[in-house]
């Protein structure tokens, strides 16, 4: 029997993210540009898809990848059964046609039983990515798309900077308040690990201007996107920790005009379920043609100075 300590820590409090997104349901529309944002991307890039697709999975979102779905008649023509998903019951509410209520850590999804998934915005939750995104693959027939848009490494990097530089000036410690998050790079090879074919990855940036942090902390409230660290302090902090957190947020990262910006990052990922139909990467030293002569210039030995 494994011990305790075989279990890697847990990252995130699932059970405060389902609580803090059915908070953020009411009024969320009013402050969900970054998942209409990601849910137009994700709209777009399947469009360039030439695939029918008689089921899907849509995780995360809060109806947003529905209604960008339905606003772009041609993808809908492609899409039979569409079902939205939430791990928050009034957040599933919210989609336009089937809801599901679920966990992403535990799909309850019959192997191979859709042909599509999308993921908007809620990946950045899990505390085994690698293990969501092989439950995925596993959910995808063979030939399957899965595309996802989640939040990555520099999203709020000035907030993070500020909210330690004003706990250690107060308390003379700092602890993990913002969320880490996965970079552009990792996530191609992170899908590849989770057993998907030819992977991509890019990434969206952004920067919304705000009259101060506290603003932008009443944002990220309403978005349900606050922090569900597992090891976050547990003790509330006091106002003065906050008016703290804006003054240096103010000092270091205000513009000309006073107002402060919060940069976003949003990582988009895409990869097909391995069938036999897809193109195999050739063997190394099988080419027919040498990369000199493709690129039309003389080929040189490893000791020889070019010029």
């Amino acid at each position: 029997m494994a011990s305790s300590s075989d279990t890697p820590p847990l990252l995130f409090d699932r059970t405060l993210l389902r609580q803090r997104r059915t908070r953020a349901a009411r009024g969320y529309e009013e402050f969900a540009f970054l998942a209409s944002r990601a849910a137009d991307d994700l709209a777009d890039r399947l469009m360039a898809v030439n695939r029918t697709f008689d089921r899907a999975l849509v995780i995360g979102g809060a109806g947003a990848v529905g209604r960008a779905i339905a606003a772009r008649p041609e993808l809908a023509s492609k899409i039979g059964t569409l079902i939205e998903a939430d791990i928050s019951h009034a957040m599933a509410a919210k989609a336009p046609g089937a809801a599901l209520v679920m966990d992403e850590e535990r799909l309850p999804i019959a192997d191979e039983g859709v042909d599509l998934v999308i993921s908007c915005l809620s990946l950045h939750w899990t505390n085994d990515l690698v293990g969501a995104l092989i439950q995925i693959n596993r959910a995808l027939k063979p030939d399957g798309f899965f595309a996802c848009a989640m939040l990555g490494g520099a999203t709020l990097t000035e907030l993070r900077q500020s909210l330690m530089a004003a706990e250690d000036e107060i308390y003379g410690q700092v602890s993990a308040r913002v969320s880490p998050f996965a970079d552009t790079v990792d996530l191609a090879g992170l899908l590849a690990r989770a057993g998907f074919a030819m992977p991509v990855s890019d990434v969206d940036r952004l920067s919304v201007r705000y009259g101060n942090a506290f603003v932008l902390m009443r944002d990220l409230r309403r978005m349900g996107e606050t922090s569900v660290l597992a090891s976050r302090p547990r003790t509330p902090a006091h106002r003065q920790f906050f008016v703290k957190t804006a003054q240096v947020y103010s000092e270091r990262f205000a513009e000309a005009d006073g107002r402060i910006p919060a940069k976003f990052e949003i990582l988009h990922a895409a990869g097909w379920a391995p069938h036999e139909s897809q193109p195999k990467p050739l063997r190394p030293g099988s080419a027919k043609v040498r990369l000199a002569d493709a690129l039309g210039v003389k080929e040189r030995g490893a000791g020889e100075k070019a010029g």
